[in-house]
């Protein structure tokens, strides 16, 4: 029977050949260069292969991300390069490493599991559903000029300890060192874009593509907001198309400058999403909620199912699937008729909670 291993180290460029031939045939540069602090010799341990005779059959593999957010700090572990051979398809293979995937992320002590795909059936299988939120805007001509003398550079030759220092100001983001950021940088087909003041400060960037799945979204950006829009107009222009800005929901201050310019935008789902240790988010929930004076906030499992309220007011959820979209949306508590106003109440001054995975984080 075939069972899925991690590979050994001497294996990893055969892995890259095969996910170049299965994911990338069409690319000049192969697929760790997209990935690489994922698709890289440091996080084989977290890579599941199946082989047989030694050709790779079918792939997987997890990388656990360090989340920071106002209220909580999560370990999350995202989930990418899924996929198996056409001729060996049909056989439960991406099962068996999906499986192997979510044995690592609990030997890891990972609270929830992300992964980007449009096969939503199969993994919701797994636990996995479409959650969060992702406010996309579609700028199709230059917006006003916002800010005075300054200037807007193409190109990697930036300090990455100057682009750490701005990313590192976001409310919600993962824990980067200055090595990954310099990897990043090295991606091929992704355009960063700076902008500098008349004395050489740097004021906001933002970074489009990334290998062949962002092209012409702007996936990655931090800093002044007037200085920012500035860049992205900037890319408008120059490129002579539609670009796509995505925002998080938390930034309130960005989407409303660019709904007052009324900005055409659409809504979608950050990831599908697993919650994959649920006392440790339950534990984080409860601690969030005390934080802002509520002590008395429930959620538990009881007798298999999932119970929430505030006091002696309770609910149920039979899936923990169904918990993901209202601890991180795209359900709000307002919808939820069905919960009492005062309990609405409660709930709305801290739900959905704020989630977010950036770019050049994503796998």
């Amino acid at each position: 029977m075939l069972k899925p291993r991690s590979p050994e180290q001497h294996e990893f460029d055969h892995v890259v050949d095969f996910l170049n031939h299965q994911l990338r045939a069409d690319s000049t540069w192969p697929i760790n260069s997209e990935y690489p602090t994922a698709l890289t010799p440091s996080n084989i341990h977290n890579m599941s292969i199946i082989e047989e005779g030694g050709s790779i059959l079918s792939h997987a593999l997890i990388k656990p991300i360090i989340t920071k957010t106002p209220y909580a700090i999560y370990k999350i572990g995202a989930i990418g390069s899924v996929v198996t051979d056409p001729s060996h398809r049909q056989q439960g293979l991406s099962t068996l490493n999906m499986q192997n995937c979510l044995a690592k992320a609990t030997a890891q002590d990972c609270d929830l599991l992300m992964l980007w795909t449009d096969k939503t059936e199969f993994y919701q299988k797994f636990g996995f559903e479409l959650a969060g939120f992702e406010q996309t805007y579609v700028i199709d001509k230059p917006l006003p000029t916002r800010s005075e003398n300054i200037r807007i550079v193409k190109g990697t030759q930036v300090d990455p300890q100057a682009l750490l220092k701005l990313y590192s100001q976001h409310s919600v983001a993962s824990v980067r060192t200055l090595d990954e950021v310099q990897q990043y940088l090295k991606i091929p087909n992704a355009n960063v874009y700076t902008a500098w003041s008349n004395t050489n400060q740097l004021l906001a960037y933002a970074v489009d593509g990334k290998g062949a799945d962002l092209q012409t979204f702007i996936h990655e950006w931090a800093g002044q907001i007037d200085a920012l829009l500035d860049i992205v107009s900037h890319v408008v222009k120059t490129e002579n198309q539609p670009y796509h800005l995505m925002v998080p929901q938390h930034a309130k201050n960005l989407r409303k400058v660019l709904d007052d310019l009324q900005v055409f935008s659409h809504r979608g789902f950050l990831a599908m999403i697993r919650i994959h240790n649920f006392e440790a988010i339950a534990t984080k929930v409860k601690k969030a909620f005390r934080a802002e004076g509520y002590d008395q906030i429930v959620l538990e499992k009881q007798h298999g199912q999932i119970v929430f309220g505030y006091g002696q007011d309770l609910y149920t959820l039979d899936e923990e699937a169904d918990l993901a979209k209202i601890l991180f949306g795209p359900a709000t508590i307002d919808e939820m008729t069905f919960i009492k106003p005062e309990t609405r109440k409660v709930l709305a001054a801290i739900l959905p909670l704020p989630l977010w995975v950036w770019g050049w984080d994503s796998i």
